[in-house]
């Protein structure tokens, strides 16, 4: 069955670094574009980035831009999420996402001085 783990969450300080992994398993990996998601307190769902398959094309919230890196390794079923100057309203809890419907059981960021 899918399952998608994800670690590399943490509590950092304002203009931080954190690099967030993803362990997919299950199904093949390289066929599938994979998303990250993130959730703060009181708040909906956010799409935050997302990755190709295998042309590695990505797109990025807004908010994230120019701070945020995600990538994958397709030999090691893993994407990640390179999260650099953090700012305080970065902080959420972060969900890998594989479509249709499959989640991560997400990592907590918080970013706090």
């Amino acid at each position: 069955q899918v399952q998608l783990v994800e670690s590399g969450g943490g509590l950092v300080q304002p203009g931080g670094s954190l690099r967030l992994s993803c362990a997919a398993s299950g199904f093949i990996f390289s066929g599938y574009g994979m998303m990250w998601y993130r959730q703060a307190p009181g708040k909906q769902r956010e799409l935050v980035a997302t990755i190709g398959s295998t042309d590695g094309r990505t797109n990025y919230a807004e908010s994230v831009k120019g701070r945020f890196t995600i990538s994958r390794d397709n030999v090691k079923n893993t994407v990640y999420l390179q999260m650099n100057s953090l700012k305080p309203e970065d902080t959420a809890v972060y969900y890998c996402y594989r479509p249709v419907g499959f989640w991560g059981q997400g990592t907590q960021v918080t970013v706090s001085s």
